[in-house]
């Protein structure tokens, strides 16, 4: 697969992938905006589908007022005529405006009713009835009636208001498969006498279940008879509770469809909370914009709800057309794209066969290809920059082979020189003993004078400084065996210490230890990691001849051991920190080292298996970090 055809793939996916989320970005956000359109006018739906609703409550109030100034129902009230007082409320029942009236004392005891004969019960625990007791103005609002108030109300009343409940498995479940209560809106007007006084009350209303000329009245009002495909895009619905009671929402067999419920979450936020709920919903046999809204009788006791609803599908298949039509553009303008991209291709990717080549023959090892080609703009900026890598690549190989070559060199130069160096000291190791010996026993002789006594002097403490440059050489070799047991580092940190701070050298040197908890076990020999610990101190003793401060600190985790020994002294140059672990080399005044110090330390923590590290900075101090693997457990 050429990397041109692995290119030109490449942009198509990104130009799909790009307009793809284009098209679905703006679709989500085109969806949100567009329903949320719907949604609002849904609400104002909704707002006038309440405004009509409390019209038709307030006629109900000026119907019952009219009638309370009327001089003939005042008279009657004060004559105590019942005859004539229930022939007026039956002409007032007989109007459309209201199911039923009835006349009330002044304590809200039922003088007589337009449709029915019974009387003497007290009301004054109506909501409106005890408003009008309140106040002495007229009161509307929604109620709702038992069973047996309808009953005494009226007995057409009583059987219109029974509905059986339709369980749905939206709703909260029900063990009553019946309501025999009724919702009723209703107004209560006080009559007043001469002086003010309330000598009766008028209380009239009509019964909401299955009054489907309310719900009908208020879906033309709200929506102006709006259809889709034959079928009305608005509904209107009263609720009981959670119950239908009056609606226009209609079943699949085109019946109403009363005695239906709310589902659990339209009735908890609206019924329970008092909240306006306005969402998407299913509503019996279709998907609805819906609106709900509390509604409340007059001592603000939620007790039903007031719905609108507008069929979803004339909405979602405008949102469809229109989701079409971005999509058609956005294909076009991706088809456009595609064939530019193609005519491009062809002029601009042509040089990339020239670098592919020319990569081929850098991989195959021919690190003297080069593009050669420079065509104009960015493509030849591109070439260039590669050749460039490519001369960049091939002097870093010649200087990685070099580096490499110089590393082999010293390593067989260290190799040879620990084998000469064991050869030497073992060869030179037994005569410097005798010549010791000799030069001690020729000391105690009595005979000799002060400049032969001085000499032998010198030959003694030469000797000596012979003997330890034959022991350095003998540690540089590796030839005293090591011994390795399990250690707790900070152990042999305080018995380096301990040691150190009664050399006379550490005197003028303040020695810290900062000793890490719970430290792992390293495998090594105690001696030889005490004389690493030890040669660096006596280098950082030297390295702060006017005093300072000298710190071991521990550290480490599961896997390794971290011993950092840290001065405040000189220093080492910059040009010097590649050399100090080679052997011989020192940097202290002929006869004050012999420069294995650091060799022999390098090397018994790489016997050890860990690393050893400098940091330098010069006036400021010098650390040595020593790296050990734990071991496991």
């Amino acid at each position: 697969m050429s990397i041109r055809f692995r290119l030109t793939i490449a942009a198509i996916a990104v130009i799909l992938v790009a307009n793809s989320l284009l098209w679905f970005i703006a679709l989500q956000y085109l969806g949100q905006v567009w329903m949320g359109e719907v949604q609002t006018r849904v609400r104002r739906n909704l707002n006038s589908a309440r405004a009509a609703y409390d019209n038709h409550v307030e006629i109900i109030g000026a119907y019952l007022q009219a009638t309370a100034h009327d001089k003939a129902l005042a008279a009657a009230v004060r004559a105590d005529d019942r005859a004539a007082l229930q022939s007026m409320l039956r002409e007032l029942g007989k109007s459309k405006t209201m199911d039923f009236v009835s006349l009330l004392d002044a304590t809200g005891k039922v003088i007589c009713r337009s449709g029915s004969g019974r009387t003497g019960d007290d009301l004054s625990a109506d909501p409106l009835v005890a408003e009008v007791l309140r106040r002495r103005k007229s009161v509307e609002g929604t109620v709702v009636f038992s069973r047996e108030r309808l009953l005494a109300a009226g007995p057409r009343l009583a059987e219109r208001a029974l509905i059986t409940i339709v369980p749905t498995e939206a709703a909260r479940p029900t063990s009553d498969l019946l309501s025999t209560a009724g919702m009723v809106t209703a107004a209560a007007v006080p009559v007043l006498d001469e002086r003010g006084r309330t000598t009766a009350i008028l209380y009239g209303g009509d019964l909401l279940n299955r009054r489907y000329e309310i719900v009908d009245a208020l879906k033309e009002q709200v929506f102006r008879g709006e259809v889709y495909k034959g079928k009305e895009i608005g509904t209107v619905t009263i609720f009981m509770g959670n119950l239908r009671v009056s609606t226009n929402v209609t079943r699949k067999d085109g019946g109403r469809a009363v005695g239906t419920q709310l589902s659990e979450a339209v009735s908890e936020a609206v019924l329970e909370h008092g909240e306006i709920w306005a969402a998407p919903a299913f509503v019996v046999n279709d998907w609805y914009i819906t609106a709900y809204e509390p509604i409340h009788d007059p001592a603000g006791k939620i007790i039903g709800a007031l719905y609108v609803g507008l069929l979803r599908a004339p909405f979602a298949h405008q949102l469809t057309v229109i989701s079409t039509v971005f999509l058609a553009l956005v294909g076009g303008a991706t088809f456009a794209s595609l064939v530019m991209l193609l005519l491009v291709n062809e002029r601009v990717l042509r040089p990339i066969r020239s670098v592919v080549s020319m990569a081929q023959k850098v991989i195959g090892g021919d690190m003297t290809a080069r593009v050669g080609v420079r065509p104009a703009g960015e493509m030849g900026t591109l070439c260039r920059a590669v050749d460039s890598m490519a001369q960049a690549v091939a002097e870093r190989e010649e200087l990685l082979t070099q580096a490499t070559r110089q590393q082999i060199r010293r390593s067989e130069q260290l190799a040879s020189v620990g084998r000469l160096a064991a050869g030497v000291a073992h060869e030179i190791n037994n005569p410097l003993t005798g010549v010791l010996v000799f030069a001690d026993l020729m000391r105690e002789k009595e005979n000799m004078d002060d400049q032969d006594r001085e000499d032998l002097e010198v030959i003694v403490r030469e000797t000596k400084r012979a003997r330890e440059i034959v022991r350095g050489l003998l540690d540089y070799a590796r030839e005293t065996p090591s011994i390795k047991v399990s250690l707790n580092v900070n152990d042999v940190v305080r018995q380096t210490m301990q040691l150190l701070g009664k050399r006379e050298a550490f005197q003028q040197v303040n020695l810290v230890k900062a000793l890490a908890d719970n430290l792992s076990l390293v495998g090594g020999d105690r001696n030889q990691l005490q004389q690493v610990l030890v040669n660096l101190s006596l280098n950082a003793c030297e390295a702060m001849s006017d005093g300072g401060t000298l710190m071991i600190a521990t550290s480490g985790t599961n896997d390794q051991v971290v011993i950092e020994v840290t001065d405040t002294g000189c220093g080492i140059k910059p040009e010097h920190l590649d050399k100090i672990f080679e052997p011989f080399f020192t940097t202290k005044a002929v006869g004050k080292g012999t420069g294995l110090g650091l060799s022999v330390t390098y090397g018994i923590v790489q016997q050890h298996g860990g690393t050893l590290e400098v940091e330098s900075a010069v006036g400021k101090g010098t650390t040595f970090i020593i790296t050990l693997p734990a071991e496991k457990g």
